[in-house]
């Protein structure tokens, strides 16, 4: 079974030149992409310039994902922004991981058991949304809690396990130095996404372990996405052999 996944901080809406909220480019960007699963970042929730839309419900309900999980992380005077995971798929055991480290910005991981199913064949995939912080200590700290987790220790190294997002790593150091060493894979390798309009910083990223296949990965390019975030979008294909 093939699936798709797409990573995408989408800057709650607003374009990364023109500053300007149209939630419409970010829905036809992932509309070009048709991913089955979309780890979203920066996913507004009554932000006044956003439109004081609930982001995840639109986007969810525009482009048909009826199985959605939303995490606030940085709530404002009026609003709140966070991660987002929109799937075409069951989701089960939604739950966060407290990333935050002291006196940084508040940060957790949206994690999900995403079962990928044909009708007669199933599997469970867990999913790990990450927007990671801006200093390289801290993105050391996070990873390496995220790895100490309960519940990533119990699982399996065959176990199929995506780890995606918004990294914040400039010189793309964390998944060889912290990821790779627990069995991870790259997917992403250094594509560059960040500033949309002329990308020059790998940022985002998409790391796999366990019995999935890698068909192909790649950074956006289509017009419409330089416009519609200061990031853009990783996508992966990968296939899954269903018992």
């Amino acid at each position: 079974m093939r699936f798709r996944v797409i990573t995408y901080n989408i800057h709650k809406g607003v374009g990364g030149v023109d500053r300007r909220y149209q939630l419409a480019r970010i829905i036809d960007t992932l509309a070009f992409y048709e991913p089955d699963i979309a780890l979203l970042q920066e996913v507004a929730d009554g932000i006044p310039r956003s439109g004081h839309h609930q982001q995840v419900d639109v986007l969810g309900e525009t482009l048909g994902f009826q199985h959605r999980a939303y995490q606030p992380n940085v709530t404002l005077r009026k609003g709140a922004h966070g991660n987002a995971i929109l799937s075409r798929f069951p989701l089960s055991d939604i739950h966060d991981i407290d990333l935050t480290v002291p006196l940084k910005k508040r940060r957790r991981s949206l994690a999900a058991t995403c079962h990928l199913s044909t009708g007669k064949h199933s599997s469970p995939l867990l999913i790990y949304n990450f927007h990671l912080g801006l200093v390289s200590f801290e993105r050391t700290i996070q990873i390496r809690r995220f790895l100490a987790n309960a519940t990533f220790q119990k699982l399996k190294t065959t176990a199929p396990v995506i780890v995606a997002g918004d990294f914040n790593d400039l010189w793309a150091t964390l998944g060889k130095r912290l990821l790779e060493p627990a069995g991870f894979q790259i997917a992403s390798g250094l594509s560059k996404t960040f500033p949309a309009f002329r990308p020059v910083r790998p940022l985002d990223h998409v790391f796999f372990r366990g019995n999935l296949i890698l068909h192909h990965c790649f950074p956006s390019r289509i017009k419409v996405a330089k416009r519609a975030s200061d990031h853009l979008p990783i996508i992966a294909d990968f296939e899954i052999h269903l018992p």
